[in-house]
Formats: C-alpha cells, structure tokens, sequence
C-alpha cells in the first residue's frame, strides 16, 4: 500500500510518500509546496497552488490513501481560518482523485512516531530518518508528513478493523448541531 501523507501550510505544504508492505515501510519521495512567490494577499491563488501541488503530487506517486493533518485552534482565530482554507483545498484535490482520506492530529502522530505527544519538530525529524533510514534529515514540513503517513501505516489497519466490527463516528464537537454529516 502506497500512503501520500500532507502537512498543511499556507505558505508551506509538506507532503510524503511511503510504501507499507506488512510491518516494512519503504521510504518513497517527500517535499514540499510554496506559495511565497504570490503576495500574502493573494488568498485564491495560493490555494490555487496547493490544489494544483497536491493534485501534481497524487497524480505522480499514485498513492493508494492519504492522510492529512488536522488543524488545531490557534490563539489567532484568522491564523486559523486561513490554515483551515488551505486544508480545505489539500483535501480537496485529494478526493478529486478519489482518494480516500485519513486525518489524525499533530499529537496522534507525534505519538505514533515518537512514542509522546509533545514531541520537538527535531524529534520527529530525527524519528523519521530512523523508521525510513534516510541519508539525512527532511525538513521539518516534510518530515510532519512523512510522520502523517508513518501514523498511518500503523493505526490505519487498526482502524479498519475496529470499523468492521462497531460503527466509528466522529465527535459532536466538531461538528454543526445536528446538520452536519461526513
């Protein structure tokens, strides 16, 4: 199974490919997109860039699932929205392709591949490196993803079966009262 992991970023989108064959993870591209060459005003065409990025990304490495950060509440709510709207715009190209779409938090990876969750961006890069046996560290962005798809790997088949066996819903809390549905 092939696994196409994103960090979402206005600016900077991480994303990594890994390979799972049983327990074996196979290490397969990794990088990142920038949208600093448009003006920070140019909301539409940054989005515009992910969504073509992450399209390219998924057309080039044909994964067989994706998995996408979700995005915590800041203390900055507009800091929020914005990174909300670039998510939106990753997933979007994702299940443009038909892709199905996995998404844990920054903590249930840093769990996943560190062993606790308020893991130093070093550490997960450093992790990483180790569980893929790279040459050399990725960058931070790119390491966030590549930790997405590690996570992946390992609660993905879990997840699977615990579905078979008992109906898995989201929390209320995250959604409107009542009106909406996944």
């Amino acid at each position: 199974m092939r696994i196409l992991g994103i960090d979402p970023g206005l600016q900077t989108t991480g994303f990594g490919v890994v390979d799972v064959d049983g327990h074996k993870l196979s290490y397969v591209a990794s990088g990142t997109i920038r949208t600093t060459q448009l003006a920070l005003g140019d909301l539409p065409g940054r989005l515009k860039v992910l969504f073509d990025g992450i399209g390219e990304v998924a057309a080039r490495y044909e994964p067989d699932v994706a998995t996408v950060e979700i995005v915590f509440v800041n203390v900055n709510p507009q800091s929020t929205l914005l990174l909300g709207q670039a998510r939106g715009a990753c997933i979007t190209a994702l299940v443009a392709r038909d892709l199905p779409v996995a998404e844990y938090t920054a903590l249930q990876m840093k769990k996943a591949v560190v062993g606790h969750g308020r893991a130093a961006k070093s550490q997960v890069q450093e992790m990483v490196r180790r569980l893929l046996q790279l040459p050399g560290l990725p960058g931070t962005d790119a390491a966030d993803a590549l930790g997405m798809a590690i996570t992946h790997a390992h609660a993905g088949a879990a997840m699977a079966r615990l579905g078979e066996v008992a109906t898995l819903q989201r929390r209320q809390h995250a959604m409107y009262k009542g009106g909406r549905s996944y």
